[in-house]
C-alpha cells in the first residue's frame, strides 16, 4: 500500500502517475493525485475525469518504466 507521505509528495509536486492494476498496460490509469483516504486514491486523468482507485495498486511516476509483477520467467525446458 502506498504511504501517506508518498501520496502527499506526488500531490504537491504534481507528478503524473501510472497506476498499474493488472498485467495489461491498456488498463493502467494515468493522472495526478488529488485526494486519498484509508482505502482509496482519487486520480485526475488527462480528460479531467476523476477516478477512485484502491490504494493497494502499484503507483509510480509515469516517467519510470512500467512495473510488471505479473511477468514470470519461464524455466528453460529440459530435454
Amino acid at each position: 500500500m502506498i504511504s501517506e507521505e508518498q501520496l502527499d509528495q506526488y500531490r504537491l509536486d504534481g507528478t503524473r502517475l501510472r497506476v498499474v492494476r493488472d498485467a495489461d498496460p491498456k488498463n493502467d490509469v494515468k493522472g495526478i493525485v488529488v485526494a486519498w483516504d484509508d482505502q482509496t486514491v482519487a486520480i485526475r486523468k488527462q480528460n479531467r475525469n476523476i477516478v477512485k482507485l484502491n490504494r493497494n495498486y502499484h503507483y509510480q511516476p509515469f516517467t519510470e518504466d512500467r512495473h510488471n509483477e505479473w511477468l514470470q520467467e519461464t524455466p528453460d525446458p529440459l530435454y
